[in-house]
């Protein structure tokens, strides 16, 4: 069982209140392994703590008074005594199929943002997984099982998606989690699904390492360190690009697509100009395009499509002649909505291709595009290969959790409309990567 606290406090504060959890969790769970995630936060200096197994940094804390803390902790010690009275210890079955009418069904969770900032990820991501239900159950389901969706929300914050991810396997008792969608909240779930022993395959989230977690966590994308270097070579081989600048977001995602890109073109032989940043949802980039000015003939954007439209509008108001150069956030039609002529010869890595005329893409795209109303994305494409590959897995495995994992292991050129996929034995997928380009306002394969 995990327990994930965010406090904005002293960390002088932690002792106490570890004991104070401590006395709560002895008397609920006093023969089981509790491990509680603390990240104390000390709002005089914005030193962040260490937790006891990584290092957490989260968007926004809530500052609070001892005496609030006392009142918080109390009510978390509230919550674990009324687990006191359940006869059973919940998770621990590697067969979730022992409630009632679990015979007919076998339940799939799936985790993301399905409001907040980044809805627009989870959003895809859960519509692609349904997409790919309905196709499964239409044809017969599992071995004469239907599969169940049970989808919850995490807001895009890390604790929100602990919780979800702790009710999935808990209590709804599914046999595998589509999710996380962002890095950050895959690195907080997965140890999560990790202990309790049940399949986690993410279809988004690219932070390198993630995979290494476990030997139940997988993912179904192409990695951060895969992609930023790959464009570099691009960039710097084919387009013949000289004097680089990147401006990245500070999160997982833009820090690792950061670090591999401006790596691979300085190897390359290229010159690294400018590195800035910028924090999500920022609006205004013109003080980082301004320090890096005229001395860039192409310019690497480390995030997701709404900074990266903004910033390239930026860039051409003032008067940049750069190549707008980014990664697999940038695949939405939202890009070219909100981008304009500013993001029109952008190049960008992707993993999926929704132009591509094969009959398995065009027949997904347009039952995607019939019922949500959208043209599919990375994120939805991904997100529905990955419920197929689950699928096929359990054909072989049945509803058992531990059987699942390992078959899911075996897993190797799986047919999926983002190309042929294989595990590592570490749980990466082996996939191709593909450049693609806006061009008249619609994207066309580069490469």
């Amino acid at each position: 069982m995990h327990i994930c606290l965010q406090l904005c406090t002293s960390p002088a504060n932690e002792a106490g209140l570890d004991a104070l959890l401590k006395a709560s969790l002895d008397i609920c769970y006093p023969k089981r392994e509790v491990i509680v995630n603390m990240v104390f936060t000390d709002y005089r200096s914005k030193k962040t703590c260490e937790c006891s197994h990584r290092q957490s940094r989260f968007k926004k804390s809530l500052k609070v008074t001892n005496l609030q803390i006392v009142a918080v902790l109390s009510l978390i010690a509230a919550i674990l005594l009324s687990g006191c009275s359940n006869s059973g210890e919940p998770g621990t079955s590697s067969n979730p199929g022992g409630s009632e009418g679990s015979d007919k069904v076998i339940k799939i969770g799936m985790v993301g943002p399905l409001t907040g900032d980044y809805a627009t990820y989870g959003q895809s991501v859960k519509n692609g997984v349904e997409i790919a239900v309905d196709e499964i159950n239409k044809s017969g389901g599992v071995n004469g099982f239907d599969i169940q969706l049970v989808a919850e929300d995490s807001k895009g914050d890390s604790a929100e998606a602990a919780n979800a991810v702790q009710k999935l396997i808990d209590q709804d008792k599914v046999t595998a989690i589509v999710g996380a969608v962002l890095s950050g909240e895959t690195a907080t779930v997965a140890p999560i699904a990790q202990d309790a022993g049940v399949v986690m395959i993410t279809p988004s989230s690219t932070a390198p390492g993630l995979a290494d977690i476990g030997e139940y966590i997988f993912r179904n994308v192409i990695t951060d360190d895969v992609q930023a270097r790959q464009m570099a070579e691009y960039a710097v081989k084919e387009l013949g690009l000289e004097n680089l600048a990147v401006i990245y977001a500070n999160n997982d995602y833009g820090v690792a697509l950061k670090d591999n890109f401006t790596a691979k073109a300085k190897e390359l032989g290229a010159t690294v100009v400018a590195v800035e940043s910028y924090l999500d949802g920022d609006q205004d980039f013109r003080a980082q395009l301004t320090k890096i000015g005229g001395k860039a003939d192409g310019l690497y954007i480390g995030g997701y499509y709404a900074e990266a439209a903004k910033i390239s509008q930026q860039a051409k108001r003032q008067g940049m002649q750069v190549q707008i150069l980014g990664g697999d956030g940038f695949y939405s039609t939202k890009l070219v909505e909100l981008g304009g002529d500013a993001v029109e010869g952008a190049l960008f890595t992707a993993g999926f291709y929704s132009g591509d005329t094969s009959e398995n893409v065009q027949s997904f795209v347009s039952s995607f595009t019939e019922r949500f109303d959208y043209e599919p994305d990375m994120f939805a494409a991904n997100a529905y290969d990955s419920m197929k590959i689950v699928a096929q897995a359990l054909a072989e495995s049945g509803n058992d959790r531990a059987a699942l994992r390992k078959e899911m292991a075996a897993i190797k050129d799986y047919p999926g409309i983002t190309g042929n996929t294989s595990f590592a034995e570490n749980g990466e997928a082996r996939k191709d990567v593909i450049i693609l380009k806006v061009q008249k306002g619609e994207f066309q394969r580069a490469k």
